[in-house]
């Protein structure tokens, strides 16, 4: 299947000037995470005389360096050198899944006009580190064609429910709060024509700075320790999961410094966390990991898809299941901090699915 990658260029202008920078921000990021211009070098495919002239370039445009070598000790971002890369950082978390959805949605609309491609399986789904993994491992199967669309937990079981995807994802809180995640999901089920699948667990969690500098330890403590939050968006599965949590430890979101300061992924908050303009935000293990933060677990998920009985028989939805229940599938899961396969691939019908939530509670 055709596939799409969007860029974004760093492109810096002075004003009344028509001379401008393109700054590669991976070059740098490599030099941040290994100390060596090698090996920056090495990973942009680039010579290290051609990534050395442009650091002295970029140098030269700004004013100040970005780069600071010492004999013996290898080479550093300068404090602006790391500013730009953890912008790029939080640039890349933030946009990342929205380019995604544009780049599909540009596939969706060229490909009548190319020749017949393999089945296309559409996927609306919140987005998870396993998601993720499983697209990967189809497109690396060949022979069925994934069109995946990151959306709310919500709005993906509406997708379903009026035939705008195949196969929905859902995910939903153990413990206390699973009875408020099972309402918002069963007027949208459909216990004739509907198949649950089961997919994996995750853990959710506090993200704060590595070392946990505020000591904080649960919900309570942001507030008493006045930790600088950086929230999700208000249509976010998991932005009602934090203000459920909220309301079931009696805490005011006012009270919470920053509530109200949008991100729109889990990597996003991440980022914003590790760059050091937040204390702490709410996610999964996984992206608290990916950004060196020290993560604070709270509750488990459990993460399933959603499809039609007709739609399971197909031949295509028989090869996500094979993926599925695959070994390697299971062992690139296990890979993920906080992510556990847990009995994936295994399908039941709706009323047998509600029936063991409730007594998984």
């Amino acid at each position: 299947m055709l596939q799409i990658e969007i860029e974004t260029v760093w492109r810096f202008r002075k004003e009344d000037s028509p001379q401008t920078a393109v700054v590669m921000l991976g070059i740098l990021n490599e030099i941040r995470k290994t100390g060596k211009i090698t090996s920056a070098a090495n990973d942009a495919q680039l010579s290290y005389r051609h990534v050395w002239n442009l650091i002295e370039q970029w140098t030269g445009f700004f004013g100040v360096p970005l780069v600071e070598t010492q004999r013996g000790k290898g080479s550093k971002l300068t404090p602006f050198g790391e500013k730009l890369v953890w912008a790029g950082e939080r640039m890349q978390a933030r946009l990342g899944l929205q380019l995604e959805n544009l780049a599909q949605e540009l596939v969706t609309e060229i490909k009548p006009f190319l020749e017949q491609r393999p089945s296309v399986i559409r996927v609306h789904a919140s987005h998870g580190f396993a998601v993720s993994k499983l697209r990967e491992f189809l497109d690396r199967a060949g022979g069925v064609g994934v069109d995946l669309r990151y959306v709310s937990n919500q709005n993906s079981l509406v997708s379903l429910a009026q035939g705008a995807c195949d196969l929905s994802g859902v995910h939903l809180p153990r413990g206390e709060l699973r009875a408020q995640g099972i309402k918002a999901c069963r007027e949208w089920l459909d216990p004739r024509e509907d198949r649950v699948i089961n997919f994996v667990t995750r853990e959710m969690g506090l993200m704060v700075k590595r070392g946990n500098p505020l000591k904080i330890t649960s919900l309570k403590d942001l507030v008493e320790r006045k930790a600088r939050f950086v929230n999700r968006d208000h249509d976010s599965g998991t932005r009602l999961l934090f203000d459920q949590l909220l309301a079931l430890h009696k805490i005011p979101e006012g009270r919470i410094n920053g509530a109200q300061h949008m991100e729109f992924t889990h990597a996003a908050v991440a980022a914003y966390v590790a760059s050091g303009m937040a204390d702490a935000s709410f996610g999964v293990e996984a992206a608290a990991r990916q950004f060196g933060l020290d993560f604070i677990r709270l509750l488990t998920e459990d993460y399933f898809f959603v499809c039609r009985r007709a739609f399971l028989e197909t031949e295509p939805m028989q090869r996500v299941l094979d993926i599925m229940k695959s070994s390697e599938f299971h062992k690139a899961v296990g890979a993920l901090p906080g992510y556990v396969a847990s009995n994936t691939g295994a399908v039941s019908a709706v009323k047998e699915f509600l029936e063991k939530l409730h007594s998984d509670r």
